[in-house]
């Protein structure tokens, strides 16, 4: 599964220098200045921050898994049906420097944990090695202090243990990485944790859970479907081709 998402990334990647380059053909030949064209480009795909809608917050940190970050940017970034932005999606992080995914991407935090706007939910994802995050006190405080105010926690793979050590979700039921969540349970015994040889994805309440990775889309379609509706979660779903991922091999 994890080269599936590096293909996708690879072929995204691949997609955008073609089109880059083809654009800047285009440029040069009606004559406008290629410098206000591109200024014109990056200017269209900015998001306003709108105060009056909900806010996504998606935790950032050097090591996290990427898939995890893209998933949830993925399913509550797209617009709806009549192009109207539905959310504010925002990326946190300790700090202003860019961050460093497992997979080598950098990412610009769009906030700090001392600037963080109000959160209606908030992403919790993982990395390979969670021992930095989880001995990370502002980290964990950071995530206590969010649970106050978000209607909603998700966790996904690792980022559990990061629950785990919150104390946020005690009493309640959640889920792990495959295979990881013997120990997840050994470490926080007030979690409920779920057999993940067998559960994808749980919910109890406010948190919400998933194995991570691809099934991070999980997560992010089930509470967006608590948001919106059914309608609009079947109409991203269609956006994203995820019908297409799902059938790939059959011709």
């Amino acid at each position: 599964m994890r080269h599936l998402v590096n293909f996708i990334v690879l072929f995204s990647a691949t997609l955008f220098v073609a089109c880059s380059a083809d654009y800047s053909k285009k440029s040069d030949n009606s004559g406008a200045n290629t410098t206000d064209k591109t200024k014109d480009i990056k200017g269209k795909h900015l998001k306003p921050f709108k105060p009056e809608l909900p806010t996504i917050g998606l935790l950032i940190y050097d090591g996290v898994l990427q898939s995890e970050v893209i998933a949830s940017s993925d399913v509550f970034s797209k617009p709806d049906k009549d192009g109207n932005q539905l959310f504010n999606v925002v990326t946190i992080a300790s700090n202003d420097l860019p961050i460093t995914t497992e997979e080598g991407m950098r990412f610009l935090p769009d906030y700090t944990f001392d600037n963080c706007p109000k959160l209606t939910a908030l992403f919790i994802p993982s990395a390979y090695d969670m021992y930095t995050q989880v001995h990370n006190e502002r980290l964990v405080d950071f995530i206590k202090e969010k649970n106050k105010e978000a209607k909603y926690i998700v966790s996904n793979c690792a980022g559990a243990q990061l629950v785990g050590k919150s104390g946020i979700a005690d009493g309640h039921k959640i889920v792990t990485w495959i295979g990881g969540g013997e120990q997840l349970q050994k470490d926080y015994p007030k979690l409920k944790v779920q057999d993940d040889s067998l559960v994808t994805f749980v919910e109890d309440g406010k948190f919400s859970s998933s194995n991570g990775n691809l099934a991070s889309y999980i997560s992010a379609l089930n509470l967006l479907e608590k948001m919106t509706s059914k309608e609009h979660k079947e109409y991203i779903e269609s956006y994203l081709y995820l019908e297409r991922i799902q059938n790939w091999g059959t011709h």
